[in-house]
């Protein structure tokens, strides 16, 4: 007879990544719905969970009182009182949520004598540093570039998309290396990037397009032999990094080309517009040994106080991507302050922490409980395993082991009803109801 630790979060209960009474596998007959798990079946290994370091989270942070931020900074990275995090993402000078446009170099150095870090050092570095110190060790990094600065590009505008100029491409890709090394030497742990943020979508903001053959060209001909030639051959580069409607097309135009898919680790992607979670299997069965990250997601349209939905489209996306080869999973900006900003373009978002500057209040939003029933419990280095389904059921679930040998079974409720299952493991079982609009996380 195993015990099974219980976790639990719910709309309209007290349960926010509450512990419950423990359940006792048996030997009893199940029948009906039964989730089994299967642990000599696995798929892919876990990397960790994580959020973005923009600078206008950072600027925020540092507007709350120092008992605040230290809240925060637990609530995020400490592994028993937080989320846990283990990694992050960072962009390569402004993107949206930055107070404004800026590079690290003055207009028209083509030999980027210029170039510093210096604008990270005031809010965003620093705040790195603080998130590090509560975890007790470095932040693995993934950095992306939005936009080129306008002096490269063809539209002169570092916004509303255009495109890199051709002559400036091999001084775009060196201006990587550049912020890799100095991040480097500001003790940053960059192990990835990103080619570009969202290379098909014309912003308002930051943004620069490429289509599926101006990627490959720009990574075969420029971006990975200058990484190679600085020495920087150990740092991932992850393509695409935008939605996973047209993913499949994307990854073929890149990975199909010989000389382009040497230099690729992996294909990034982000959440708007589709939930074509099976796109990402088709990724992974056209090319097994490339590997899939989530880069970014939030949910848009300004602070969403109060919803449920928000939360629940975090557990079904975390939940489709995992059952489709994603090996990662980081959210958009860490904190917001109470307008869903700073966005120096007005795209204002939500976070999973709100942080009311003027009131000097943080504010848990459900998807901040949906995120944890993950991360708390899913260690880097776990591998998802099968969860055999029987009978019909609409519940949804995914299951992992950790290093340790302890699995974790993920179970998400989206209905209005509260939902029964039997949880199968070893020939034991036990029954469980998940409360209606519920997430329960079992560690056996």
């Amino acid at each position: 007879m195993k015990n099974v630790k219980v976790i639990q979060t719910a709309k309209d209960t007290t349960d926010r990544l509450t512990e419950k009474e423990s359940l006792k596998l048996n030997s009893h007959k199940a029948d009906g719905n039964i989730l089994e798990i299967n642990p000599s079946k696995t798929f892919q290994q876990i990397i960790g969970f994580g959020g973005a370091f923009t600078e206008s989270s950072a600027y925020t942070f540092y507007r709350m009182s120092e008992q605040k931020r230290n809240e925060i900074i637990e609530k995020y990275f400490d592994s028993e009182k937080g989320l846990a995090y283990s990694i992050g993402r960072v962009h390569i000078h402004s993107c949206d949520f930055a107070l404004g446009n800026y590079t690290y170099v003055e207009d028209n150095d083509r030999e980027l004598r210029t170039f510093t870090i210096e604008h990270e050092k005031k809010w965003t570095i620093p705040f790195i540093k603080e998130a590090e110190k509560a975890k007790g060790s470095s932040i693995k990094l993934l950095a992306s570039p939005w936009s080129p600065p306008a002096w490269m590009k063809t539209n002169g505008d570092m916004n509303h998309g255009g495109k890199l100029l051709p002559e400036c491409a091999p001084l775009w890709a060196k201006y990587y290396t550049k912020y890799i090394k100095a991040a480097r030497n500001e003790g940053l742990d960059i192990r990835a990037i990103t080619v570009q943020n969202e290379p098909a979508a014309v912003q308002t903001w930051d943004s620069c397009i490429y289509s599926a053959e101006e990627e490959r060209d720009f990574l075969r001909k420029h971006l990975g032999p200058t990484m190679e030639k600085e020495g920087l051959s150990d740092i991932k580069i992850y393509i695409w990094d935008h939605n996973r409607d047209i993913i499949v097309n994307r990854a073929k135009g890149v990975l199909e080309d010989a000389e382009a898919t040497k230099y690729v680790y992996g294909i990034s992607n982000h959440w708007y517009v589709s939930e074509e979670f099976c796109n990402l299997t088709k990724v992974h069965e056209l090319f097994p040994d490339k590997h899939i990250l989530f880069s970014e997601g939030c949910q848009e349209g300004g602070v969403h106080l109060n919803s449920w939905e928000t939360g629940e489209r975090y557990g079904r996306n975390m939940i489709g991507d995992f059952n489709n080869w994603q090996e990662g999973w980081l959210d958009w900006n860490l904190i917001l302050d109470e307008t869903g900003g700073p966005n120096h373009v007005g795209n204002l978002c939500d976070a999973p922490i709100i942080a009311d500057t003027k009131k000097d209040e943080v504010i848990y939003n459900s998807s901040y409980y949906y995120i944890g029933q993950f991360s708390k419990y899913i260690k880097p280095g776990a591998k998802r395993i099968e969860v055999l389904q029987q009978g019909k059921s609409a519940l949804e679930n995914a299951a992992f082991v950790n290093k340790d040998e302890s699995i974790v079974v993920i179970v998400l409720n989206e209905t209005d009803n509260e939902e029964s299952f039997n949880l199968k493991y070893e020939e034991e079982s036990a029954q469980y109801a998940i409360p209606a609009h519920g997430i329960t996380t079992f560690i056996i």
